[in-house]
């Protein structure tokens, strides 16, 4: 093909998430240090689901959600996802009054991620039974709560949310969903369009265990991570090295089977566009993993 060498000395652009629970994942991956040239744009959930949806991005932790909207384009890479079996610390759901009251009103959602959203949505009218009315904000606590009777926070500017401590009912989405389901709630994976993994299958085998390879040397030990979260953020040493202890960063069945339910109860409400097929990526073939 005339195009091949042009497309094999063209740069693999990646996506990494701006937050802080993604960073097990990142701290000891060097993408100079891959045999091939990449490119790195570090962005919010909501701006790598555009980019890589509309396919300037070859590969890029995603929401959850973004993937199972157009899940046929796309493959998971094993054994790597931000989830959490229970509570998640950093999507957060604050109230003037208890939970269950305060979403049969407004909820005021933040603008950074559709998976935290449609989790929501999800437990609000699944799991309770409410119509709330929702409004879409910056992530800014007092301004939305000054519209709203309950406020949606995810990410970093949940944390700091919650530390502040301002006397607001705090609801963990991760355990509410836990509680409702008995499951495991994925909130981000790691996703690689399917045009990237036939044209470049070893640039995808060698990031694929180079990310995996990151990831399991820092929860080996999670204090290097929790001392780069405590100088770039401050809080405690100890509330970090909880927080990234909490987590969970692999992608196994039980992961699946709740990401195949989150997935099948936004089809049900008419928030996806079709059902989602969750396809893994390996070296040798796609596995499809039904739900």
């Amino acid at each position: 093909m005339g195009g091949g060498n042009v497309r094999e000395s063209e740069p693999l652009r990646l996506g990494r998430i701006l937050y802080t629970n993604v960073w097990p994942v990142y701290h000891y991956f060097d993408p100079s240090a891959l045999s091939f040239d990449a490119r790195t744009t570090t962005e919010v959930p909501a701006v790598l689901n555009r980019l890589l949806l509309s396919g300037e991005l070859d590969m890029s932790p995603v929401s959850s959600f973004a993937y199972g909207t157009a899940s046929d384009r796309f493959l998971l890479l094993p054994d790597l996802s931000v989830s959490a079996d229970g509570p998640v610390k950093s999507i957060l759901c604050f109230s003037k009054m208890p939970f269950a009251e305060a979403i049969r009103g407004k909820i005021a959602l933040t603008n950074t991620s559709a998976t935290s959203i449609n989790l929501l949505k999800i437990i609000a009218e699944k799991a309770y039974g409410a119509k709330p009315e929702y409004v879409t904000c910056e992530p800014e606590l007092e301004p939305m709560l000054e519209r709203a009777d309950a406020a949606l926070l995810i990410g970093d500017h949940a944390i700091r949310a919650d530390w502040a401590d301002a006397g607001y009912v705090v609801t963990d989405l991760g355990e509410e969903w836990k509680r409702w389901t008995g499951k495991s709630m994925t909130f981000a994976i790691w996703a690689v369009s399917k045009d990237a993994a036939s044209r470049y299958p070893e640039r995808i085998g060698e990031l694929s265990e180079a990310l995996s390879a990151s990831k399991r040397r820092s929860l080996e030990d999670l204090l290097p991570v929790a001392r780069k979260a405590e100088a770039e953020l401050g809080g405690k040493l100890s509330y970090w090295k909880e927080y990234f202890e909490n987590l969970n960063y692999d992608l196994t069945r039980e992961r699946l089977e709740g990401l195949g339910l989150y997935f099948r109860y936004a089809r049900e409400m008419g928030l996806l566009p079709r059902d989602a097929e969750i396809q893994i990526w390996t070296d040798t073939t796609q596995i499809r993993v039904n739900e």
